[in-house]
């Protein structure tokens, strides 16, 4: 598929995840009996993992701290062969930190994330990585990364950007520089906020996406949870409706998302193909506790796929 020298960097966040799930419904400002996991994250860390458990060579650009979280996020990274030596490790700074609140069935009710130490990322940083992500086939990025770094790349580095928005909130970062982007992924609500139009029906769907692609991105997928995927690029259309599944832990399933569309387009997959390996992807995500299916791969991917008959 790719050479042995080749490799996608992905520059974003890296954090720990503790993630509740209680046993019966939620009850709010009460102590609720569940139980806890505690998994590696953030945006960049996963779809980086992702890739990596896809058999791509994969360069993680991030920053973490030199604590306990920091020295867990490098030996899991050795472990599965995600390469991070690109990343900058701080003494001094804590790790970052992501807590969530799931709902009885998997979905997430509240969640609150400690990011501080990706301010450290600076444009300084990022231009001693040039020659690394320019190097790169293409580059994905997530909206952690500080707004005037997000700008500095995607203006001054020669290579393509796939784009994973994150968060509403964070999404707003890249408002003003979306016609930089190669490919975007936002979901509903995020395409809403980036786009200015609400999207109830199909049409509205359509008018979002030309949006995008009338400010210059080529490639625009919105996820629609339950209701599957959309996607644009100017000429083709096409929605492709998701299999109905039994949702264990909804934490996750967009980074694998994200990273089937990167192999796919490494591996030259048409749009359709590459919708369905995605969609597949993020089932085998949904349907398993942790924010990464450790048993993720092309194999278990082209089964399952089979399987829905997607």
């Amino acid at each position: 598929m790719t050479n042995s020298n080749s490799y996608i960097t992905v520059i974003g966040g890296a954090n720990v995840d503790i993630i509740g799930l209680p046993y019966n419904k939620l009850k709010n400002k009460d102590s609720n009996p569940g139980k806890t996991t505690i998994s590696l994250g953030g945006v960049g860390r996963n779809i980086g993992e992702n890739l990596t458990r896809l058999g791509i060579n994969t360069k993680l650009i991030t920053a973490i701290g030199k604590d306990i979280y920091g020295r867990l996020i490098i030996e899991e990274s050795k472990k599965i062969g995600l390469n991070i030596e690109e990343s900058l490790i701080l003494d001094n700074e804590n790790t970052s930190t992501y807590l969530a609140l799931l709902d009885e069935n998997g979905d997430m009710e509240l969640a609150l994330s400690s990011m501080g130490i990706m301010e450290k990322m600076n444009i300084a940083f990022i231009e001693e990585k040039r020659e690394v992500i320019e190097n790169s086939p293409f580059s994905i990025v997530d909206t952690n990364i500080p707004t005037e770094v997000l700008e500095y790349m995607v203006k001054n580095l020669n290579v393509d950007f796939f784009l994973d928005t994150v968060s509403t909130t964070k999404a707003m970062k890249v408002k003003n520089i979306l016609g930089y982007f190669h490919t975007i992924k936002p979901n509903k609500l995020e395409a809403e906020i980036l786009s200015g139009i609400k999207i109830i029906n199909s049409m509205d769907l359509k008018k979002s996406a030309e949006y995008f692609v009338k400010q210059g991105v080529k490639r625009v997928f919105i996820t629609l949870g339950e209701n599957g995927v959309y996607y644009f690029d100017g000429a083709v259309e096409k929605y492709i409706k998701a299999p109905n599944i039994e949702i264990i832990n909804a934490t996750g399933a967009g980074d694998a998302f994200m990273a089937a569309i990167a192999y796919a387009h490494l591996d030259n997959l048409d749009i359709e193909n590459t919708l369905k390996f995605a969609i597949t992807t993020s089932i085998l995500t949904l349907e398993n506790e942790y924010t990464i299916n450790p048993n993720i791969s092309v194999k278990s991917i082209i089964k399952r796929m089979k399987e829905l008959k997607l």
